[in-house]
């Protein structure tokens, strides 16, 4: 029997959608527009994929689902760090495509279409509460965080959908957000964005 690879990412992620904050979609209700536009960055601070290091590389998925993200039938794009080598490239693709399980697996067993993995320059940054994503002629995205009453960053825990599980989602809202690429063309702002660190491992 083949022993299957061990393999663990930790690092940071945002997301950010057409929804108006906050997103309705964690609580498996309709998103605010009848359909989700979705866009999510990942910058890998630690990984690794069997002996395959995956330090230092940024990842993002479009996705777009047209209507409860429950019931599935998301159609998604992913995007890949132009400075993984093609083991490293192949190993994110098995994991980010939910082939090596773990909670990747549970969000993509909704996607029922996958309009193509693409090799890119992804420029990921953090600066305080905010987050920033460039995919040069892709996408563009800047989010920031909300503050609650006490001062403190608004957040949400173990909701019943979220693309991170091992941590509370800090609620944002976006700066911008515009995506081009396959058959989509979304641009929006002021609209709904949550960031947090991320564990994920089968």
């Amino acid at each position: 029997m083949t022993q299957q690879p061990t393999w663990r990412l930790q690092g940071s992620y945002f997301e950010t959608c057409n929804c108006e904050t906050a997103c309705p979609c964690i609580w498996l209700q309709d998103p605010s527009e009848g359909d989700c536009k979705l866009l999510v960055a990942w910058h890998i601070e630690t990984g690794f994929f069997s002996r395959q290091r995956l330090d230092n590389l940024n990842v993002a998925l479009a996705c777009y689902a047209p209507g409860n993200m429950k019931d599935g039938d998301w159609q998604a794009s992913l995007y890949i760090d132009e400075r993984a080598n093609a083991e490293q490239a192949d190993a994110i693709t098995q994991i980010f495509s939910g082939q090596q399980g773990g909670h990747l697996a549970i969000l993509m067993s909704f996607v029922s279409e996958v309009s193509g993995v693409k090799k890119v320059k992804i420029d990921y940054r953090e600066d305080g509460n905010r987050r920033m994503l460039t995919i040069p002629g892709i996408a563009q995205a800047e989010i920031e965080g909300i503050r609650g009453i006490n001062g403190k960053q608004s957040s949400v825990s173990n909701p019943p959908l979220c693309v991170v599980d091992s941590d509370p989602s800090l609620v944002a809202k976006s700066k911008h957000y515009q995506y081009q690429d396959y058959d989509k063309n979304w641009q929006f702002s002021d609209r709904n964005g949550y960031y947090s660190p991320f564990t994920y491992q089968p």
